[in-house]
């Protein structure tokens, strides 16, 4: 058994390109372009990669939100026959 970060499947990752690590944050986003304003995409964050992806989004006007991905968890509504 691995205990490299992400390695457990229910274990979500960080979306920087190459990065398997465990994410701890959650950018919400939204394209003004193409969603309507009410409208999250997200992306998840490790602690090292935060920053750059929240100015990658931040410099197109994208950027919505940043919270802990435990926050954002206990934010959801939890999913019908799930845990």
């Amino acid at each position: 058994m691995s205990n490299a970060p992400g390695s457990s499947p229910a274990s979500p990752v960080c979306s920087a390109k190459a990065c398997r690590a465990d994410a701890v944050w959650v950018l919400a986003w939204n394209n003004p372009k193409l969603h309507t304003p009410e409208r999250r995409k997200t992306w998840l964050a490790c602690e090292e990669h935060r920053e750059h992806l929240s100015q990658f989004l931040a410099v197109r006007g994208f950027l919505k939100d940043v919270v802990s991905l435990d926050a954002w968890e206990a934010s959801r509504p939890a999913e019908p026959g799930g845990r």
